[in-house]
């Protein structure tokens, strides 16, 4: 996509933060940005932006554990991560996922017989656990949960609600599902 941030994409006359914003703060308690370096450029947002807690920039997993910390500060139970580039995230997606989470520790999302794993819930208490993980080198989401993972499957659609921009075919079919 040409470098820089995706999330800061427009889409619509929105960024794509935006949209996923306004998709997921009627579903929760409170949200937080993970980026790295400067976090000025999402200012304007209003949101803690929580860097990796681990050097190297490891990948989505520093990412759910920076989260993770922040949560256990609020005293959460539990975290929802997204993707910041898939801006049509279901108005329903947590409350599916705690409730098809069933006894599993975890639950991400599933459409088309694709599995989201960034698109998951996580419970806070495994804070401590993810750092041992990353540290020991871990960087597969679906290696670190494993079979303990609930998989929440939503209806095909006439577009994915886990689509995540990643090529600018990917902006003009989400610009056209507009």
């Amino acid at each position: 996509m040409g470098g820089g941030d995706k999330t800061l994409l427009m889409l619509g006359g929105q960024t794509l933060l935006a949209r996923i914003i306004d998709r997921i703060a009627p579903q929760v308690d409170a949200l937080a940005l993970n980026a790295n370096h400067d976090p000025a450029r999402f200012a304007a947002y209003g949101l803690p932006v929580l860097p990796d807690p681990m050097p190297g920039q490891p990948g989505p997993l520093a990412g759910v554990l920076a989260g993770l910390l922040w949560a256990a500060e609020l005293g959460a139970e539990w975290l929802i991560s997204v993707p910041g580039d898939a801006p049509f995230v279901p108005p329903d997606f947590v409350s599916r996922l705690l409730a098809g989470r069933g006894n599993a520790a975890y639950a991400c999302a599933m459409t088309g017989g694709r599995t989201h794993p960034v698109a998951a819930l996580w419970p806070v208490a495994d804070a401590g656990r993810l750092a041992a993980a990353l540290a020991a080198g871990q960087r597969k989401i679906d290696a670190f949960t494993g079979p303990d993972t609930a998989i929440v499957t939503w209806p095909d659609a006439a577009i994915d609600p886990f689509i995540n921009i990643n090529t600018p075919l990917d902006l003009v079919k989400a610009e056209r599902h507009l």
